[in-house]
């Protein structure tokens, strides 16, 4: 799930811990677990030099100050909003590296947001050098650290995220460091972004690992389940995925063609034409194979479901 950086600047001096009750109800009356710490790397303190660790060394914080993942000048802020105000004021101004040098404060205060935004800057390569092990510790931090924040809250869709950026990590390991390949890791992360925040990226995602047998069992019927609930959330991805598991039906899937060839034009209406043209190009060749019939039965129910504004079509009986 991507968040917007406008709602990020809004949110950067605004969010605070969640408070209240739980917005999502469980199946058994009980939230999920989460899974255990995630095992990293302490980050040197200034001016210290970096020993090799294990795997299992330690939890990675984040930086516990400005310098500790980077080599910018160190200068104090009063607080976290200080400093967000001074992020915010550099970005504006074009000042890359005054902006940076204020976010990484924040988040060494424990600013859940700053700490989040620093995660996607490292994991994209946005006005810093792309660095996966840093984006990695960023996502861990929030991970440890705000496992129960409030689904459905600012604070619980960037945790979700985070689950989520972890587990993509996890699933293929980060090249010459100690963040190796673990399926059960990765099943872990997407499994807990899935049930306890509903972050349709995880629920893809955890479909995904139900289909293939990766870190969990292999099971065509909770592939179909997970992969449903992110598509009537208007994931793409899923959408066109949901629709090709109905067009071919088995393994405890029933064989609906028309819906599939809903949800697949569904996807097709909300994908990326650039990131996401492997949709299109699905799309095109579900329809092109389907009998004039169907292809007509499918454009009629996806145009009833957009009158009536509703993105879970009934599966039909």
């Amino acid at each position: 799930m991507r968040i917007s950086d406008l709602t990020i600047a809004c949110l950067l001096l605004f969010v605070g811990a969640p408070q209240g009750a739980r917005a999502q109800d469980f199946a058994n009356g009980q939230p999920p677990l989460p899974p255990r710490p995630i095992p990293g790397i302490a980050l040197p303190e200034p001016g210290s030099s970096r020993s090799a660790v294990s795997d299992e060394a330690v939890i990675a914080p984040a930086p516990n100050t400005p310098t500790a993942h980077s080599a910018l000048p160190f200068v104090p802020f009063s607080n976290a909003r200080e400093a967000l105000r001074a992020w915010m004021r550099d970005s504006s101004a074009g000042d890359q590296v005054g902006a940076v040098r204020a976010l990484e404060y924040a988040a060494a205060q424990g600013h859940l947001t700053a700490q989040y935004k620093l995660g996607r800057m490292y994991a994209g390569g946005e006005g810093v050098p792309a660095n996966d092990l840093k984006a990695f510790e960023y996502f861990s931090k929030i991970a440890d650290e705000n496992a129960d924040a409030a689904p459905g809250t600012a604070a619980g869709r960037m945790v979700g995220s985070a689950f989520v950026a972890l587990g993509s990590y996890f699933a293929d390991g980060i090249r010459g460091s100690y963040v190796k390949p673990n399926p059960d890791r990765a099943f872990d992360m997407f499994n807990y972004a899935a049930s306890y925040f509903g972050d349709p990226d995880g629920q893809y995602n955890l479909a995904r690992l139900y289909m293939k047998g990766q870190g969990t069992a292999r099971d065509p019927r909770q592939a179909a389940r997970w992969m449903k609930l992110a598509a009537e959330k208007g994931h793409a991805p899923a959408r066109a995925a949901f629709g090709e598991m109905l067009l071919r039906g088995g393994e405890g899937v029933p064989r609906q063609p028309v819906l599939g060839l809903m949800w697949l034009a569904m996807a097709r209406d909300g994908a990326d034409p650039v990131r996401e043209s492997w949709i299109i190009e699905r799309h095109d060749a579900a329809f092109a194979a389907a009998s004039v019939a169907d292809r007509q039965a499918a454009t009629a129910l996806l145009e009833r479901q957009q009158l009536a504004g509703s993105g879970s079509p009934a599966m039909q009986r």
